[in-house]
Formats: C-alpha cells, sequence, structure tokens
C-alpha cells in the first residue's frame, strides 16, 4: 500500500512497506491502524467520509480489502492557524475588481505557514468569492493597495499590466534622515533572490532593479522609539522594476534603513506573532490604464505608518 498527503494539493507519492516487516490484512482500515499507531484515527475518519480515494479518484470505504501495492491519496489536515489581529479594509469594487487595503503581518497569499491567514483567503470567504485572484503581491509585513481580479478570466490582463511595468506604484517609508545625502536619487543595482533565502543579494551585473527616492518631511521624534534616531524622514518611494525586497535594499545601499526592517542592512530574527513593531513601508498607491475600457483608474490607503504618525 502506498500514501501520499499533502496540506494544499494533491498529488501522488510513495511510502512502502518495505522498509517494516508488514504483517497481512483483510481490510484497508487494518492497513491505516498499523501503519499510523497513534496517528490513524484522523485518517480512518476521513476514510469513512470518503475523503481517501485511488489513483483513479475513486473513493475508498471502510470496508475495502486490502490490496498490497495499491495507491490512497488524501489531503492532509494543515496545522492551527493563529489569527492575525489585523483587518483587511475594502478600497473599492465594480464587477471585475476588488482593491483591499492590506494591513501589516498579513500574507496576500497562502503560502508557507499562512493559508487561511491570508488576504486572499479572508476575503474569499468574507465575500463567497471563490475566483477572487491578486493581480499582484506585497509582502507579508508590508501593508497597503492590494489589487485583485474577480474572475479567472480577468486575472491575466490586469497581472500583465504589472509585468509588463505599465503600472505607477508609490510607496512610503519612515527611515533616518542623512543631511549628506542629495534627493531626489535614482538607485539602481542588480538584484538576485536565491529560491530558501530569506534575504536578496546585490549583485555585479547590469541592473535590473530602479527605484527613485524622495524625502517628503522630517520630523523631530524619541530616539527611544525610533531606532535611536532623534530625526526621521517619510519618504517617496517609486519604483520602475519589481524585484522582490527591491525597495528595502535600496533604502539600506543609501544608509536609510526603513525602520522596523529585520532583514536589511542587517538580519535580525523576530517571532512570527511579534505584532509590536511593523515595517514602516505602505504601498501608498497604484495607478493604472484599464486594459477592458482604457480608463484611468487610481487607488489609494488609507493607512498611516505608525512611527510617522506617533
Amino acid at each position: 500500500m502506498r500514501t501520499k498527503d499533502e496540506a494544499t494539493e494533491l498529488s501522488r507519492g510513495e511510502i512502502s512497506d518495505e522498509r517494516i516487516a508488514a504483517p497481512s490484512f483483510d481490510l484497508l482500515v487494518d492497513w491505516v491502524n498499523w501503519r499510523f499507531g497513534e496517528q490513524a484515527n484522523p485518517i480512518v475518519e476521513k476514510l469513512v467520509r470518503g475523503e481517501i480515494v485511488d489513483e483513479l479518484g475513486r473513493p475508498w470505504q471502510v470496508t475495502s480489502p486490502y490490496r498490497a501495492g495499491a495507491l490512497i491519496f488524501f489531503y492532509r489536515d494543515p496545522e492551527p492557524e493563529v489569527r492575525v489581529p489585523f483587518e483587511v479594509e475594502i478600497l473599492f469594487e465594480d464587477d471585475d475588481l476588488l482593491v483591499v487595503d492590506k494591513p501589516h503581518f498579513l500574507a496576500s497569499t497562502p503560502k508557507g505557514a499562512y493559508v487561511v491567514e491570508s488576504a486572499l483567503v479572508r476575503v474569499r470567504r468574507a465575500m463567497n468569492m471563490p475566483e477572487l485572484s491578486p493581480a499582484h503581491r506585497l509582502d507579508r509585513v508590508t501593508a497597503g493597495v492590494l489589487v485583485m481580479t474577480k474572475r479567472q478570466e480577468l486575472r491575466h490582463a490586469y497581472h500583465d499590466l504589472f509585468a509588463k511595468r505599465t503600472i505607477l506604484k508609490t510607496y512610503e517609508a519612515v527611515a533616518p534622515v542623512r543631511p549628506d545625502l542629495e534627493l531626489p536619487a535614482v538607485v539602481r543595482s542588480r538584484l538576485k533572490k536565491e529560491p530558501g533565502i530569506m534575504t536578496a543579494q546585490t549583485i555585479e551585473g547590469e541592473p535590473n532593479t530602479e527605484s527613485l527616492v524622495e524625502l517628503l518631511g522630517t520630523r523631530e521624534v524619541d530616539p527611544a522609539t525610533h531606532g535611536g534616531n532623534s530625526v526621521v524622514g517619510l519618504y517617496k518611494l517609486t519604483p520602475h522594476t519589481g524585484k522582490t525586497h527591491q525597495l528595502r535594499i535600496h533604502m539600506a545601499s543609501l544608509g536609510l534603513g526603513i525602520l522596523n526592517d529585520n532583514y536589511y542592512p542587517q538580519f535580525y530574527d523576530v517571532e512570527s506573532t511579534d505584532y509590536r513593531n511593523p515595517l514602516q513601508l505602505l504601498s501608498r498607491s497604484i495607478e493604472f490604464e484599464d486594459p477592458f475600457t482604457g480608463d484611468t483608474r487610481r487607488f489609494e490607503s488609507r493607512r498611516t505608518l505608525d512611527l510617522w504618525a506617533n
């Protein structure tokens, strides 16, 4: 008997009894109890509910006979997720689009440990929109405007706007001030993000990223609550490309590491459920020409960065 369980998708794999001297069985349920031991109960319950199937998608039954070498497939129940204690706000809705104001710490889409606790799944469930899809994404720790399409056939046209860089995106960030730095400044570099590595790297070669950095204003603050800085600035960031962590790396390269960024310029660990110090980076606005109507659409976040407002 061979089995495969997956958290988010059904796929084939093998676990063979050849590792262990297997006794003989009359029923599949007997093999399940032997193979999974103390962890068998929830799998038997799936068998009772018809949630375990063969390679043709036919459900196995509790009374199904054991067949050596046969395949069974089932979904593994994911671990319960800790609720992220911040809400998604709706900025705009029509027949085609749903635009939300994503909070810090909430993933845009299901990934890794965050499935239910993602903006996409929350809104799909709350508004009964099973075909809702993101046209782009924001990092979990970045807040602000996130555009979603309501029907699958629409997604490509809107996603293509982001892929072809015909979208005007602006961000805001709170970071230290450098009186010696001349702004506005355009930052260009070549970034590379390896799969499985948390941070991206700046490498030699033709630039594949570009960001415009502008200083909107400065203010005196309490160093104890602003990373040791007595003066901070509110920056407008306009990326002309969309690589992972691009704005965070470009700001750090100028000596303007965004406040509460635990990745750049130096990584330090933060518990995923520690919500005390959100990254001071906000997707402020998104503007584009609608691919179907030709109209100019512009959406703006209602959120404010904590370390600028307080």
